[in-house]
């Protein structure tokens, strides 16, 4: 990949571009670590479905309601600053999951966590709205959604494997550890302030005057819907592996890992085809619309054809669905981007991605609760299909045209 491609003339270098998708990583690593440990801790700690469901939503009772508090303050401060305070807060608590006795305890640590890593999207929202052009902001937010992917893939694999050997406590602790290394090298890129100083627009836009956008409740459904799936694969396939098909802890690292590198891979693949796309003279609602509603349409038929597999081929036909998920990151985060502009796109993203990640709250819980009364996870599936359909329409039908908002 071109480095001078990644970010615009008017100074985002391709060094900060990286060190927010590698914050990107560290936040999915410490995020999804609890999703890998699930198995150990359901049998240790002696907690049903529900409760892990519960603790599996919690990040997000906190994460997605402060989205429109880090959206105005990534709009209105440094973001060096902000996205640097906020992995200091996730790290810890991170740190502190390796020390906890109880079900409380673990509850408590999820929600402070969501607070440490919702200012990361804003922050980047802002940035690449502000810096990068229409044509290459799929490629730009492909990467980031690559070291998404390649966040649960790093903290499945290899954190599965740490917690296999010397356990989970152990793995917490030392993920948060390592989270804080982060911070050296975002200081020394960011050290003359140039590059991600704020405000250079004005003071933050009234929330109401977002809200009345019809774009930002499609884009926000249609984020939510997209991200149902997602995340009920990201917290629930662990335990599928380990308690519906049987496979050792060691071979669950190993498969989830690779779901999650093939939805790396797609994101940057994606994210140059987008960019491509609009360079050869396809309008960006045109590429945005179609990569985003066909991709829907695609992993719902995933996801009902799943309910009904056997092992193998679920593990087949849910790599399908991380493919076509890289679909979906590059372009809800470019048209947060594109529709808010450099004005407003910091909290236009927060409030896109406090509906989107409600389906963070949601997926986890409805998973739990319907594989507690159903013993199995058809319906779990099946709605997860459901869910996704609908947000094709909310794409498709809701947002009128993807072009910027004139404030």
């Amino acid at each position: 990949m071109d480095r001078s491609s990644l970010a615009e003339p008017r100074g985002l270098p391709f060094r900060v571009v990286l060190l927010l998708a590698v914050a990107v990583f560290i936040n999915y690593v410490d995020r999804g670590n609890l999703a890998t440990a699930s198995p150990l801790l359901k049998d240790e700690l002696g907690l049903t479905n529900s409760q892990v469901g519960v603790l599996l939503s919690a990040f997000f009772w906190s994460y997605a309601p402060l989205q429109p508090v880090a959206g105005w303050l990534a709009q209105r401060y440094d973001v060096r600053y902000v996205l640097a305070a906020g992995l200091v807060i996730w790290a810890i608590a991170t740190i502190l999951v390796g020390l906890a006795t109880s079900f409380a305890m673990l509850l408590v640590l999820r929600l402070l966590l969501g607070v440490g890593e919702s200012v990361t999207y804003p922050s980047n929202s802002k940035l690449l709205a502000q810096r990068a052009p229409e044509h290459q902001r799929g490629r730009v937010n492909g990467l980031i959604g690559c070291f998404q992917g390649l966040g649960p893939t790093f903290g499945t694999l290899v954190g599965g494997l740490v917690m296999a050997r010397f356990g989970w406590r152990v793995a917490f602790v030392a993920f948060g550890l390592v989270s804080l290394l982060w911070l050296l090298p975002w200081f020394i890129v960011t050290r003359d302030g140039t590059a991600t100083a704020g405000g250079q627009h004005g003071a933050p836009l009234p929330y109401l005057t977002l809200l009345k956008q019809r774009a930002i409740w499609g884009s926000s459904l249609g984020q939510f819907c997209s991200t149902y799936s997602f995340y009920f694969v990201l917290t629930w396939l662990p335990l599928i592996l380990v308690k519906s098909y049987g496979y050792s802890l060691k071979d669950m690292a190993q498969i989830g890992a690779g779901v999650y590198a093939i939805y790396a891979l797609s994101s940057v693949l994606m994210g140059w085809i987008s960019d491509r796309w609009i360079m050869a003279g396809a309008s960006a609602n045109r590429v945005r619309k179609s990569m985003l509603v066909w991709g829907l349409i695609g992993i719902a038929i995933m996801m009902i054809v799943c309910a009904s597999a056997v092992s193998t081929a679920a593990v087949l036909l849910l790599a399908a669905t991380a493919a076509l998920h890289g679909t979906q990151t590059p372009n809800f985060f470019a048209i947060s981007q594109t529709l808010g502009g450099p004005r407003a796109a910091g909290q236009w993203m927060g409030v896109q991605n406090l509906v989107g990640n409600l389906a963070g709250v949601l997926a986890p819980m409805l998973t739990g609760f319907v594989v507690d009364r159903t013993g199995e996870f058809y319906w779990a599936f099946a709605i997860a299909a459901g869910v996704a359909l609908l947000g094709s329409l909310a794409f498709g039908v809701l947002i009128p045209r993807i072009e910027p908002v004139k404030w």
